[in-house]
């Protein structure tokens, strides 16, 4: 994860020195045999659904 204020990349979903939320610095490598898209979906629904 990568803070557009402090420009510091992290782990965590908020930056730990300014408390702004993180961005991912750039999207996933598309591929046919996407083996991990499942989980990304997952993961983005339930960004969604907490909104």
């Amino acid at each position: 994860m990568f803070c557009l204020q402090c420009r510091q990349y992290t782990l965590k979903e908020k930056c730990p020195r300014c408390m702004s939320v993180t961005h991912d610095p750039k999207p996933a490598k598309y591929s046919p045999e996407d083996r991990y898209g499942k989980y990304r979906r997952m993961a983005k629904m339930e960004k969604i659904n907490e909104s």
